[in-house]
C-alpha cells in the first residue's frame, strides 16, 4: 500500500462583492469545498469587505500600467500570457522591494 502524504491545505473562504452573487459560482465554490462569502443582490454590504478589496486592486493596479495588458493588443495568446507572466514577475519584485 502506497504511502500517503498530508492532507491538502483547507481552502480559505473567497470575499466578493455583488457581482459574484449568483447559484452558480456559490455552487462551483462549494463543491470546491471553499466557503462563498459573497454580498447578496439587494442586501447591504458585508462589513469591512471594501478593505480587503482595497489590497487586491492595489496588487492588479502596478500590471495595468503595463498598457499591452490592459488592452491585449497580441492576437496569439501565448504571447499575451509570456508578457503576463514578465509582468508579474516585475510587479512582484517592486511589491517586495517596497515591503521590506
Amino acid at each position: 500500500m502506497p504511502a500517503r502524504g498530508p492532507s491538502p491545505p483547507t481552502p480559505r473562504p473567497l470575499l466578493g462583492d455583488k457581482a459574484y452573487d449568483s447559484r452558480a459560482v456559490r455552487r462551483e465554490l462549494r463543491k470546491r469545498r471553499i466557503v462563498p462569502v459573497i454580498s447578496r443582490n439587494g442586501a447591504p454590504n458585508i462589513q469591512g469587505l471594501g478593505k480587503l478589496r482595497y489590497v487586491v486592486e492595489q496588487a492588479f493596479a502596478p500590471l495595468h500600467q503595463f498598457r499591452r495588458l490592459a488592452v491585449r493588443w497580441e492576437r496569439r495568446l501565448e504571447l499575451h500570457d509570456a508578457f503576463l507572466s514578465l509582468a508579474s514577475l516585475i510587479c512582484w519584485r517592486r511589491l517586495k522591494r517596497t515591503h521590506s
